[in-house]
């Protein structure tokens, strides 16, 4: 490896990565494969939502003009129609008035005790949305509630960013039931978390067409048996050995003869989750179409005492929120690995350019699960 002041500064390996990726083509999916996936293109109603004047509850439909009058003391006696919440509106009819509101007395008559307004518990023709209007966005997430609305608004398809192929080859050579067996099922569940399609290869495999991204695992040191960066050198191009990260020093960036990105990811499990996080993720969802920036929910927290960290080097500080809302260190992922992560609220990004933090700094923290978030 080179020495530590020719490492590739963490923000200058951000930037090729992003200067390599762009967002991958779309397809045509329907809508029960369409949960969770990246809408490609802008959606416009084809015609008004809803077409027609709908009950928005159950009860009688009535026009509302000739209720006025009614009251407990004073029950109407009207012919009226029983409508379901959703069915299209009688014709003539303006209202909708709620069951208990209104009383049976003989068959197709109803006694209202209270007057209805024009409009009143209808979803018009046309509230959802007018014909051309914008339903959703390019760039869009299709949740639940919006693939509930493609499928009000007509859609039997959706144009969807293309999910990345990511190939991952486990290239390390580690003793059987570490970091090989560590690595495979985080890098996999990573990848699938941020929208990829992994595909498991050898190291010889690796660099062959077919595939958006190349994640390689393993062998990235200077180590007699470390063939990663030789063996991309050779099919492609090795343009970044080396990043002035803490942990992560390892990782390397490039491109197969295809013009497919590879990451170079550490072995060292720890290492190889930054690495991933930092750079491999943010690839494959700005392939996905996705937002680049880092999966978890961002908070400004003080910081319960001293931080310290060297610089020239981006760190990763595993912290834990307190009750009181200040967060502190952890043991550091060179003592204690992927523990750290797992025992941690969530994390800090401690820039090269910064020594650590004094007790009492403001400090941004992402954190793994919205609820820890706690203001200042």
């Amino acid at each position: 490896m080179q020495p530590q002041s020719d490492l590739c500064p963490v923000e200058r390996a951000i930037a090729w990565v992003d200067a390599a990726t762009c967002r991958l083509d779309c397809e045509q999916v329907g809508l029960s494969e369409a949960a969770s996936r990246i809408l490609a293109e802008n959606i416009f109603a084809r015609h008004s939502i809803p077409h027609i004047d709908r009950a928005a509850l159950d009860g009688f439909a009535v026009r509302a003009e000739e209720t006025l009058g009614a009251g407990v003391y004073s029950p109407l006696a009207l012919p009226a129609r029983y409508v379901e919440a959703g069915a299209a509106m009688p014709h003539g009819a303006d209202a909708v008035v709620p069951i208990d509101h209104a009383e049976l007395q003989d068959p197709g008559h109803i006694a209202f005790v209270e007057a209805a307004a024009a409009g009143a518990n209808v979803i018009c023709r046309g509230a959802v949305a007018e014909a051309g209007a914008q339903l959703l966005g390019a760039g869009a997430c299709l949740g639940p509630a919006a693939l509930g609305l493609m499928a009000e608004a007509g859609f039997a398809h959706l144009p969807v960013v293309r999910r990345p192929h990511v190939r991952i080859a486990i290239a390390g050579s580690v003793p059987a039931g570490s970091a090989e067996d560590s690595d495979g099922p985080m890098i996999r569940a990573a990848v699938e978390r941020d929208g990829g399609i992994a595909a498991a290869a050898s190291l010889e495999e690796a660099f062959a067409e077919g595939a958006d991204i190349v994640l390689v695992v393993g062998g990235t040191g200077p180590g007699r048996a470390d063939k990663a960066a030789a063996a991309l050198a050779a099919a492609g191009e090795l343009a970044i050995h080396g990043v002035a990260l803490q942990p992560g020093e390892t990782t390397g960036f490039g491109r197969t003869g295809f013009g497919a990105l590879v990451l170079l990811l550490p072995g060292m499990p720890a290492a190889c989750l930054w690495a991933y996080e930092l750079f491999a993720g943010r690839a494959i969802r700005c392939l996905g179409g996705r937002d680049p920036a880092l999966p978890y929910c961002r908070s400004r927290r003080r910081t319960a005492r001293k931080i310290v960290s060297a610089i020239g080097t981006t760190e990763i500080c595993a912290v834990r929120c307190r009750p009181d809302g200040l967060i502190e260190p952890l043991a550091s992922f060179a003592e204690i690995g992927l523990a750290a992560a797992v025992g941690a609220d969530g994390f800090i990004v401690i820039p090269d350019t910064n020594e650590g933090y004094p007790a009492g700094t403001s400090v941004e923290a992402y954190l793994y699960k919205a609820s820890t978030e706690v203001p200042l």
